[in-house]
């Protein structure tokens, strides 16, 4: 079974909560956190998802030809959508799937079901085998990490967890998006002499105790990124390169916890801000989203694609407009920036951004986005600024999940984003950058900023939102450095 067929059955509850030897993504270890709400914003491929589910599987000829007759982007280019209105209306058990989804903003017992809130039932798993797969530009890379942490002490049988370079299911791809590995990124060959003879090997351990070498096999298999030479390869992609290790704990032993504070100068440094700087200010238009580039968006063709891609807009990027620019440009993205790196650095495991941050609105987001500056070259004169991970928070679920409260305005608060896992080894010469902002559509559905409930947009108002950058209010990013 593919993994978005798991976590679309256990979404709906179908799916039993006890794996049984083998899985690919693990299931949901908290559907409402991580796979179809991020830091309480809609993830909306769970729309692309529902509407090409319904196309496929559509049996009568006259539903299929009334959802192949929609235009998914023209649908997105005016959410918000009603119920009865939605290109997944001629199918009504999708349709029913994503707006019981959508509203429920609030962490209550919808989110708490066996099927897509495995944390809350590991004590009642099968004590089996399990090896828990995902990949970095894939939703499910955090819930793998959270199923394969939360199952590991609490049963007998061995974990493992297998981290690579991969978009969902692209398991024996070297590539995501505009971005090469490298050949040992698949895992075919590299692990196994392919995915499926992978498996088999697990099944004939475990199952029927034919000798494989699955015992012997290291807790964790973790694909770092980087190392390449930056130049386009044969199939025009970006050679960024990248090595496998292996490892008995997560995070990573060695890790140092190293903070990068925001500046006033947009400048991404170790040092404290300086005393009495003054905040960075920009406004959001929740009519005029900031573009998804990449990312891990699975399953949202033809409005979005999942991968790693210079963070630069074009005609294939949905919601872009001519001239078609870098995101950096946009005044509605604050970008810091490390200067040129004299050494390396590798950075593995989760990332957070701590922010202080106000609003004029009661409510509104915050995303963050981690980045690895390519420096230019003769095949990329400007250079190639490769997504690496990113969040998102809405700020009404700053201090609680379950109680959301709005902002009075111009009021300080403290914030913290969680950013999905990542492991890329910044090069000497290259920067590190991280982009703030407040939107990343169709990504994620957009904060209207008028604290409407969730799933509408009936008054939009545009933001003026405010980031500090001072010694009192020092906002960073935490960074899993391995030295």
């Amino acid at each position: 079974m593919a993994a978005h067929d798991v976590a679309s059955l256990r979404a709906t509850g179908k799916c039993p909560a006890s794996p049984r030897s083998f899985s690919i993504a693990a299931g949901f270890s908290n559907a409402y956190r991580s796979g179809i709400r991020h830091g309480g914003a809609f993830d909306l491929k769970q729309a692309t998802w529902a509407y090409n589910s319904a196309l496929a599987d559509a049996k009568d000829p006259a539903v299929k030809a009334a959802l192949a007759a929609q235009d998914i982007k023209a649908w997105f280019a005016r959410i918000p959508w009603r119920k009865g209105g939605s290109p997944v209306s001629a199918a009504p058990e999708c349709a029913d799937y994503l707006f019981e989804q959508w509203p429920r903003g609030i962490f209550d017992d919808f989110w708490k079901r066996p099927g897509i809130y495995a944390e809350g039932y590991y004590d009642r798993y099968a004590d089996v085998p399990i090896v828990h797969l995902s990949g970095w530009y894939d939703p499910y890379a955090r819930t793998a990490i959270e199923n394969y942490l939360g199952l590991s002490p609490r049963k007998r049988a061995p974990m493992r967890l297998i981290l690579g370079p991969w978009t969902h299911g692209d398991r024996s791809l070297s590539y995501a998006g505009e971005v090469d590995f490298g050949p040992a990124a698949p895992v075919d060959i590299n692990l196994a002499a392919d995915f499926f003879a992978r498996r088999l090997d697990w099944f004939d351990h475990w199952l029927k105790s034919r000798s494989s070498g699955a015992a012997a096999e290291p807790p964790e298999r973790v694909f770092a990124m980087g190392g390449g030479s930056g130049r386009r390869n044969s199939m025009g992609r970006l050679d960024d390169g990248g090595r496998w290790r292996t490892a008995a704990d997560w995070p990573l032993p060695e890790t140092r916890w190293t903070e990068f504070h925001l500046h006033p100068d947009r400048s991404l440094r170790r040092a404290l801000p300086p005393q009495g700087a003054r905040p960075l200010d920009y406004a959001f238009d929740p009519r005029h989203p900031v573009p998804t580039i990449g990312g891990a968006a699975n399953s949202g063709e033809p409005v979005m694609r999942a991968g790693a891609y210079d963070q630069s807009t074009g005609p294939n990027v949905f919601g872009a407009s001519e001239p078609y620019r870098p995101l950096a440009e946009r005044p509605d993205v604050l970008v810091f920036a490390t200067p040129p790196l004299d050494r390396e650095i590798e950075v593995t495991g989760p990332a957070t951004v701590r922010l202080w941050i106000a609003s004029d609105c009661p409510d509104t987001d915050f995303t963050a986005k981690l980045i690895d500056v390519h420096p230019p070259n003769d095949d990329f004169p400007e250079g190639f600024a490769m997504n690496l991970t990113d969040g998102i928070l809405r700020v009404r679920y700053r201090d609680s999940w379950e109680r959301p409260s709005p902002m009075a305005p111009g009021e300080v608060c403290a914030i913290t984003i969680e950013l999905f896992p990542t492991s890329n080894l910044f090069a000497s010469g290259h920067r590190l950058r991280v982009d703030i902002s407040s939107s990343n559509f169709p990504h994620f559905d957009v904060n209207p900023n008028s604290r409407e409930p969730e799933g509408t947009m009936e008054h939009p108002r545009i933001a003026r939102n405010r980031v500090f950058v001072d010694a009192a209010h020092p906002s960073h990013i935490v960074l899993p450095v391995i030295p």
